[in-house]
């Protein structure tokens, strides 16, 4: 089981991370007692399958001193449960610009003292949590596509395609544009099975139209071209954030050449290691 605590100054987005975390996998926990992380961690260890990943947020909104994080993390090597500590931070100014900007009180503010100062009092009491960090992530000047990134590189378990799920849909353009759609595909130049007698009545998940559809050469080199441009951007899509990319594939009626043509681009991006939902709108149509 892989257990992280995730500790730093408020406002430096690790609510953003535990999000992060949990689209990779993670049963998230936030603002969890201290003293309940060795009870969390056997209840999680006596059932791995279920809880493999575990985060938990910790922090100091109550104004207390870390020693109870630091017994937590005590208690964890006692009971043989591994663990790493994720801290987050930001320079005094950009949390007190996020402040400000948000309008929110910070969670140890008091009426004698100003935001600055309760921002560096933070930052004195969270320091031996930061002393005892795997991972520091600073995000000062960090866009929350550029910090989604790099939690993907830290804890992706090396496949950062899992970060993002591909939705590939076949839809006729008579019944619509899926209104989710990020990518748009218009198959309707390529030869059509519905004016073959026997293939009419098929759908694209049928060899026979599949074989029909696939027999031309200009099918063959449009999926040469198509997934070249996947390969080419999927990446860049995960790179900027994105949790769910939807690539909808439309020809006249949503029977035939859209429906064969979404699910090769479904597999080939399986193939690649993205989680992967293959779907028909309009084929029972």
């Amino acid at each position: 089981m892989e257990f992280l605590i995730i500790s730093g100054m408020s406002g430096a987005g690790k609510s953003r991370a535990m999000a992060t975390l949990e689209d990779l996998g993670f049963y998230c926990v936030d603002n969890l007692p201290p003293e309940l992380f060795v009870q969390l961690a056997q209840h999680c260890m006596a059932a791995p399958v279920k809880y493999e990943r575990v985060a938990v947020v910790s922090d100091v909104r109550s104004g207390q001193s870390t020693d109870g994080l630091l017994s937590a993390m005590a208690g964890l090597t006692a009971i043989g449960c591994p663990y790493h500590v994720l801290f987050m931070e930001a320079s005094d100014a950009a949390i007190i610009q996020r402040y400000k900007e948000t309008r929110r009180k910070h969670p140890l503010a008091t009426a004698e003292m100003s935001l600055t100062d309760t921002v560096q009092r933070e930052r004195r009491l969270l320091q031996p949590i930061r002393e005892r960090a795997d991972y520091i992530v600073d995000t000062s000047t960090t866009t929350l596509a550029r910090l989604r990134s790099e939690l993907i590189r830290l804890f992706g378990q090396g496949r950062s395609e899992s970060a993002m799920t591909v939705y590939v849909t076949s839809f006729g353009f008579k019944h619509g544009l899926p209104l989710d759609a990020d990518l748009v595909f218009d198959v309707r130049f390529l030869p059509n099975p519905y004016y073959i007698a026997g293939l009419k009545e098929l759908t694209g998940l049928d060899p026979a139209v599949r074989d029909y559809v696939l027999s031309y050469q200009q099918t063959k080199d449009y999926l040469a071209k198509l997934e070249d441009l996947l390969a080419f951007s999927l990446p860049l899509y995960v790179d900027e954030g994105k949790t769910n990319l939807v690539i909808a594939v439309g020809c006249t009626g949503g029977h035939h050449r859209s429906v064969c043509l979404a699910r090769i681009i479904g597999d080939f991006a399986a193939k690649r290691g993205y989680p992967v939902v293959v779907s028909h709108r309009d084929m029972g149509k």
